[in-house]
């Protein structure tokens, strides 16, 4: 796993040494000698990590922390402080800063490593998201960056698994003071609450009575639903071993007995704002994926998604030796309508006119927006006489009521033209298909409109 890190320190002795050390695991290493430096290279995104000296000439370690984490561009880059400054205070300082570990010099090689790697894997993946989410700005939709730097990490859903109850109450009483705080005394019953809960934060003791909380930890990421959710875990101090092993299968972060208050809810907020930061990247990807499918105005798929997946439903239906009906609808004189009242009124009558098509098919049923006034029905699974049953319900449905523009204040008389056909021979080009029904539309309109008119295969 290689990653590149950053080493921020003005003493050239310490530079080396964390080299060497990280050079050996086959780590890309840059340095910089000051925190101006350090911001520089960060805002290229030049590097995946950074350790970061406290004790600097021309800004200390605290201030270049700040200033990455309140930058949209750097505040998702992870801070490692490595540091001779011990005290419960200045640790609390830091993590306040935003960083997102604080190492004591002299710093173990394993627990240094094992940090690393684990920060790198969190990295990787939110880069990942950044970069499938860079679409979703290209399409209008809003990037997170700054939502994330203003998020203070409060107000979270946190499940607690403890199951010595002067350590349970003293926490949740800790937590409570910032979030929301469940508490699962039963080890065994925790998975099951930790998937049904939502929650933004778990936090395991690794010390529980005849249950091994790695293994809890290690479930807690192989379930699809707590898989993205952060685990920070509790251990006594001669337990390093197994926070190690911990770090390596999917814990995020960890502290030590006895817990220091301030630390634990600095811990807690900095892994809750990284978690719903990914999320909002998740939920961008997630859009943009249904922006590129849908028709903004009426919600239905566009035409893209059809003619994709339409293939698909083709060969489907000749594979079974089932029907395949398609129907193109098409608006009647839709265009006095934006001639007589207006765009914004074509466009109520559009939205009006996708939600009658919804509540007339079946949810197999794929309706999508083919072109301007045009809409195109596929139904799988259904003969002609079927389908001719169903175009005519919706006929029905269009020219039965008026439909409401201008805010509901004016009503309009609306029909519609259907052309309908099947697919029911094997090996039909789905573009003979869509000519076949294109057609049977042209006659209904030249028939008088208001109808459906079906053509066979």
């Amino acid at each position: 796993m290689s990653a590149r890190i950053l080493v921020v320190d003005d003493v050239p002795a310490n530079v080396k040494l964390l080299e060497a050390r990280l050079s050996a695991e086959y780590f890309d290493v840059m340095t910089a000698s000051n925190g101006t430096e350090a911001l520089a290279i960060s805002r290229r995104a030049e590097c995946d990590i950074i350790l970061l000296d406290v004790m600097m000439p021309d800004m200390d370690g605290f201030e270049v922390c700040r200033r990455l984490k309140s930058d949209p561009a750097t505040h998702h880059i992870p801070v490692v402080m490595v540091t001779a400054l011990d005290s419960p205070a200045d640790r609390n300082r830091g993590l306040e800063a935003g960083a997102d570990d604080f190492l004591t010099k002299p710093v173990s090689d394993v627990v240094l490593i094992a940090r690393v790697r684990s920060l790198t894997r969190l990295k990787m993946m939110t880069d990942e998201l950044r970069m499938r989410a860079i679409t979703s700005l290209e399409i209008g939709m809003q990037a997170p960056e700054r939502s994330a730097v203003a998020d203070t990490g409060k107000g979270g859903r946190i499940l607690l698994v403890d199951d010595r109850e002067s350590s349970y109450e003293r926490l949740a009483t800790i937590l409570a003071a910032e979030h929301t705080v469940d508490v699962e005394p039963n080890p065994t019953e925790a998975l099951f609450h930790a998937a049904e809960g939502n929650y933004d934060l778990l936090i395991v003791s690794l010390d529980l009575n005849n249950f091994d909380g790695l293994r809890l930890c290690s479930q807690a990421r192989s379930l699809e639903r707590t898989r993205h959710v952060p685990i920070l875990a509790i251990a006594e101090p001669d337990n390093s071993t197994r926070l190690l092993r911990g770090l390596e299968i999917g814990v995020n972060d960890y502290l030590l007995r006895p817990i220091d208050k301030t630390e634990l809810l600095a811990r807690a907020r900095t892994q809750i704002r990284r978690r719903r930061y990914t999320d909002h990247l998740r939920d961008n990807v997630q859009n943009s994926i249904e922006m590129a499918i849908t028709d903004a105005l009426t919600g239905l798929h566009n035409r893209r998604y059809m003619e994709s997946h339409l293939a698909t439903l083709a060969e489907q239906a000749a594979t079974r030796g089932k029907p395949l009906a398609l129907m193109i609808l098409d608006i009647d004189y839709f265009k006095s309508i934006n001639d007589n009242y207006g765009h914004d009124a074509g466009d109520d009558v559009l939205r009006e006119f996708a939600v009658r098509v919804r509540k007339s098919i079946r949810g197999i049923d794929l309706a999508c927006r083919y072109g301007g006034e045009e809409f195109v029905i596929v139904m799988p699974e259904t003969d002609l006489h079927v389908a001719g049953m169903v175009a005519e319900r919706l006929r029905r449905s269009i020219a039965g009521e008026p439909f409401a523009i201008h805010k509901g204040t004016r009503r309009i008389e609306v029909t519609i033209s259907i052309g309908l056909t099947t697919l029911e021979q094997k090996g039909e080009a789905v573009a003979d298909v869509l000519k076949r029904a294109d057609t049977a539309l042209y006659r209904a309109k030249h028939d008088g409109r208001n109808r459906v008119v079906s053509q066979a295969a």
